[in-house]
């Protein structure tokens, strides 16, 4: 399980630095979707190769009229969400009446918590720690989100109970994990129920809050996979009755435990800002992609057209990834989809041989060589597999922090080629080589006879 922080407290207390300090250059996923509050933000971060999702929650004022309108909104979905709550509250102004009204949510939701003192710099240590102990939790913690003092170790502890992800590795039994995610009502649960058999009855869930994702393991052609579902499976007759309910929290979920994810579009509606929100959660990610256009039955020649027309001209992004127009209702592409799923899982999980690597960056660097800079080429030497799902290349050389990011997207696009990749993103990571003479002076020359 990937687990869930949540950082609450009264407004300007410091949540969203921590949030920014946890997850790093990741963007955020705000929930837009009706009936999520849009002012929480999620994210996922990573530390010492531990996955997390953390969710960022509007200030609470501490006001009476105020708390139950904001904990039905927002606070309270994102306490119930979380396996662990972060309280965050100010040094500089003290314990104020906010934060016992907080203090006692917090209480009553059951959940482990941790009361982090925030803008501790210029305070002694044990002063500003005395007050927040009046508020009954037993692990009260200091930090300086702005600093970054204290956040690695507060960080440390939250996740000390939790294993370190498994998604970057392939699986020992049980097939590849593949996350089905969209919107609701695109067809997830029908695609689901086509692939692991239209009249049955998936009961594989285990027990948790109702954001937990449920796995449904199926065999195609002798091949075994496991979905990852993030709306549930029902009967083949009840789908269509169904509520489903959007959650960030499954998705994140899904995505970060998979090791290929299957994007379900409604061809009807279109490409919507959800859709994109979840794919450059996916890209950033780095898992393998396939697109399902799903609902294709009933439109017209002109209006699929249309539909290719527009995820081409508004995905760029993902253009590695393979494109199905399917009805996952009557079958029609899903066999073709699941092609592409074998193929982007192949690809993630590739062996690379450096020494081919290395051929092929010397191919690419002599049909067009990195550029000067103050005079000097950047040189890039070598190459190596550093990682898998999604593969990474780290290449070697000397100046290659000045190499441009427009070069990175050639070097990028000509392993992709050369390689055959489908399906999945590909990571260029650079290292420069230490100067043997760095911080030495320079030996004098020798004079000749």
């Amino acid at each position: 399980m990937i687990p869930v922080i949540a950082l609450i407290g009264r407004p300007n207390v410091g949540k969203s630095t921590l949030f920014n300090v946890f997850t790093r250059s990741r963007d955020a996923i705000v929930a837009n979707e009706p009936g999520l509050t849009r002012d929480r933000q999620y994210g996922v971060g990573e530390r010492d190769g531990k996955a997390f999702i953390v969710v960022d929650t509007g200030g609470l004022s501490g006001e009476k009229q105020d708390l139950d309108e904001l904990m039905a909104r927002q606070t309270q979905m994102a306490m119930a969400e979380a396996d662990e709550i972060l309280f965050l509250v100010d040094a500089q102004d003290g314990l104020t009446s906010g934060d016992r009204l907080i203090a006692d949510l917090v209480r009553k939701s059951g959940k482990s918590c941790r009361v982090v003192i925030n803008k501790t710099d210029g305070f002694d240590p044990d002063q500003a720690a005395a007050d927040f102990y009046a508020l009954g939790f037993e692990h009260v913690r200091q930090i300086s989100a702005a600093h970054r003092k204290g956040t690695g170790v507060l960080l440390d502890e939250v996740l000390a109970a939790y294993p370190q992800a498994e998604s970057t590795q392939p699986p020992t039994d049980g097939g590849p994990l593949v996350a089905v995610i969209g919107r609701p009502n695109v067809g997830k649960s029908t695609l689901i129920n086509r692939l692991a058999g239209a009249d049955r009855v998936v009961a594989f869930d285990q027990p948790g809050t109702t954001r937990d994702t449920i796995s449904v393991p199926f065999e195609r052609q002798g091949k075994p996979y496991t979905l990852i579902d993030t709306a549930g499976v029902r009967r083949r007759g009840k789908v269509q009755q169904a509520i489903e309910k959007f959650s960030v929290i499954k998705a994140l979920e899904a995505i970060e435990k998979s090791h290929v994810v299957i994007v379900v579009i409604d061809a009807r509606d279109g490409l919507t800002d959800q859709d994109m929100t979840l794919l450059g959660y996916v890209i950033e990610s780095g898992r393998a992609l396939v697109i399902a256009v799903n609902k294709c039955d009933g439109l017209d020649r002109d209006q699929r057209e249309e539909n290719r027309s527009n995820l081409k001209r508004r995905l760029p992004f993902v253009a590695f990834a393979a494109q199905h127009f399917i009805s996952a209702r009557h079958g029609t592409g899903v066999g073709e989809m699941m092609d592409s799923v074998d193929q982007a899982y192949t690809s993630a999980f590739r062996d690379l041989n450096t020494r081919y690597l290395t051929d092929l960056l010397e191919e690419a660097v002599f049909k067009h060589n990195p550029p000067l800079h103050h005079g000097r080429r950047v040189k890039l030497r070598y190459a190596h597999q550093g990682g898998r799902n999604p593969p990474v290349i780290v290449i070697h050389g000397n100046q290659t922090q000045h190499l441009p990011d427009v070069y990175k997207r050639y070097l990028t696009n000509f392993y992709i080629d050369k390689l055959k990749l489908k399906g999945t993103p590909l990571r260029i990571e650079l290292k420069s080589g230490s100067n043997p003479y760095s911080g030495k002076k320079t030996p004098p020359k020798r004079r000749n006879g």
